[in-house]
């Protein structure tokens, strides 16, 4: 195995299918999560290719983890973040927005800077993470999640800007996923609903194409040209 990846939030849905995807395709994968048994599960699928990890993104620590981990693999070839919160808030709950801006924005900072100064000083890399659809617009039930996501949208095209403006060979891939059936899709009216093991599928694909933008499943483009084009008349009536 001469392929070394860090998938960050393994231990369910996207991540989780997306490691065994890996794993099966000769890659060494660092897997990371809050819930150590889970880990532990999926290392059993196939011990010689899965190195766990156990953290919370949000920890001071986390650092430190991922360089232990680093260290494990003895190289990085590629990183997905694939750790997320988000809940509806229509009473605009403080915790709820804290707790999501801790984990999507502050977490994502700390561990997207540490990923892309690492593949910058070795001079290559791969940094994927998975944004969302959710991003392209503002919402009144969950203001925080898609801010959150629009940042994370924002900081990925600004170092795809930098990586390409100091002509290194790191590609940034962010995945915008519309609805995945995991506990994280909240809300009525879903529509698209994409299993776990399709979106995994699809976002493999996106990282050997390096794609800039992947959306999940890809009929979910066509939703985003219609978002990005409502007019804001319209749109606050939603």
């Amino acid at each position: 195995m001469d392929k070394k990846v860090i998938v960050i939030g393994a231990t369910s849905g996207i991540g989780k299918e997306l490691a065994l995807v890996l794993s099966q395709n000769d890659y060494l994968v660092g897997i990371t999560g809050r819930r150590e048994p889970m880990l532990t599960e999926l290392t059993k699928n196939n011990p010689n290719s899965f190195v766990p990890k156990t953290f919370d993104c949000t920890e001071e620590n986390t650092l430190t983890f991922l360089n232990e981990l680093l260290a494990d693999l003895g190289g990085l070839d590629l990183l997905v973040l694939s750790s997320g919160t988000g809940d509806l808030n229509d009473s605009l709950e403080y915790a709820i927005e804290d707790r999501t801006n801790q984990l999507n924005v502050i977490a994502f900072t700390n561990i997207i800077g540490w990923a892309f100064n690492l593949f910058q000083e070795q001079g290559y890399g791969h940094l994927v993470a998975i944004s969302s659809i959710a991003g392209l617009r503002g919402s009144r039930i969950a203001p925080s999640y898609n801010a959150s996501k629009a940042y994370q949208i924002n900081y990925l095209e600004g170092l795809r800007q930098k990586a390409k403006k100091s002509k290194l060979k790191i590609t940034i891939t962010d995945i915008r996923p519309g609805f995945v059936d995991t506990p994280m899709a909240k809300g009525e009216g879903q529509f698209w609903v994409a299993s776990p093991k399709k979106a995994a599928k699809q976002l493999y694909l996106a990282i050997k194409r390096k794609k800039d933008i992947a959306y999940i499943t890809k009929r979910w483009r066509l939703i985003a040209i219609i978002v990005k084009i409502l007019p804001n008349w319209l749109y606050k009536r939603m």
